[in-house]
């Protein structure tokens, strides 16, 4: 990524390394229990899989926009802690109601929708700390770190998951999982680095602030470009990834054990990614990246649809780690340039604009998702998810408005 240990050497960053790191093994964990839950113990069907998934990602449309609105007024490393230990406990709650056969779908899909709204805090709150944290000159440095240690937990998560769901079921899984989050609260809290209180507005106005950030956003061609860029990309992930479990569970027949290897696979793609991007931003600018990346990698997604129980699946494999190689270039890119191109003061309202754009239409996607497993099948939705992804880069590629 750059030479020397750099950030590394900071031990407020190896803290908030650290607790990523464990944050995100407990969410790539969740990942993979959470819709096994579903399909292997509660037989949901292929549009309850993908209601499931709706649910996940709902919490961007319910509190996105005034999420950001509230963080940019608070402290951001007390939303974290509070958010990782209040999801820790949501989780939990899964496992508990298993075993005392209380477990429904619908008690899922709540957990799924609450987990998922504390998470839209945290995410929050994480992008406008970093630049605080680390200096605007180091965003990119620390952008790639975080990215690196999500890709290494990316590759742990599901082979660590992997065999505890074949051996102790989906839902106990899941205490890992509410495990990871509650180590990583913790983590947090020793931070020594005082964080200013943001400054008080004269009359602060909910709507008014969230219009400024709207304003801000949508107003600039650049991050016009990337959140509608992600908007299609996470759009068509989402109905990609509604039936990637069912596709790999019922078509390609593939145990736990070796689902966890498949995900793990994409969880190198996202390492060599990570150590890659920093270089790649170097030599072509973030602009030509941000575009790059989705062209040149989405269109191995399509090897999925195409794989059946042997060889084929281990090639298929591979397009799934080349899509998350893709992914995390372009996050640190565009990551990079959101946060440079924005003023402090309205650096949470951008992540939350950001994120609503992006992940607002995710739930739609989550239950197009379903809706066409159960029409066409898990192998169709693949495919359809497979092209919209690698269109998810025109709208950069059209503008290109950043360069260096």
């Amino acid at each position: 990524m750059s030479a020397g240990p750099g950030l590394l050497r900071d031990p407020d960053f190896r803290r908030l390394l650290t607790a990523t790191a464990l944050g995100q093994l407990g969410d790539r964990v969740l990942f993979l229990a959470l819709p096994l839950v579903a399909i292997t113990a509660l037989d949901a069907s292929a549009f309850r899989v993908g209601l499931l998934t709706a649910a996940t990602t709902a919490g961007s449309l319910l509190v996105g926009l005034p999420a950001g609105a509230w963080v940019d007024r608070m402290r951001k490393r007390p939303v974290l802690i509070t958010a990782d230990l209040a999801r820790a406990l949501v989780l939990l709650t899964v496992p508990v109601a298993w075993w005392a056969g209380r477990l429904t779908f619908w008690w899922l899909c709540s957990v799924a929708l609450v987990h998922g709204v504390l998470t839209v805090f945290f995410d929050v709150a994480h992008v406008s700390y970093l630049p605080g944290l680390v200096g605007r000159a180091r965003l990119v440095e620390g952008n790639a770190r975080l990215s690196a240690v999500r890709s290494v937990t990316s590759i742990s998560g599901p082979t660590v998951a992997g065999p505890l769901v074949g051996l102790a079921g989906a839902p106990a899984t899941l205490l890992a999982s509410s495990l990871g989050m509650a180590l990583s609260g913790l983590l947090a809290t020793g931070i020594r680095r005082p964080e200013e209180r943001p400054a008080a507005a004269e009359r602060p106005r909910l709507g008014r602030d969230v219009k400024e950030g709207l304003r801000f956003v949508l107003g600039h061609s650049a991050l016009r470009a990337i959140v509608l860029g992600d908007a299609l990309f996470n759009f068509f992930l989402v109905m990609y990834q509604a039936m990637l479990l069912v596709h790999l569970e019922r078509v390609t027949r593939l145990s736990s054990f070796g689902i966890g290897l498949v995900l793990s696979g994409m969880g190198c793609g996202a390492l060599l990614g990570a150590l890659l991007a920093t270089g790649a931003v170097r030599r072509l600018g973030p602009g030509p990246v941000i575009w790059l990346a989705p062209l040149t990698t989405c269109p191995l997604t399509a090897l999925m649809p195409l794989a059946r129980p042997g060889w084929s699946m281990t090639v298929a494999a591979v397009g799934l780690a080349a899509l998350s190689l893709g992914g995390v270039v372009r996050v640190v890119a565009q990551s990079s340039v959101q946060q440079a191109l924005t003023p402090d003061r309205l650096l949470g309202r951008m992540s939350a604009t950001a994120r609503f754009v992006s992940w607002g239409g995710i739930p739609l996607g989550g239950l197009l998702g379903g809706t066409s497993g159960s029409l066409f099948g898990a192998t169709a939705t693949l495919w359809i998810g497979a092209t919209g992804m690698t269109l998810s880069a025109l709208p950069n590629l059209l503008t290109r408005p950043t360069r260096s």
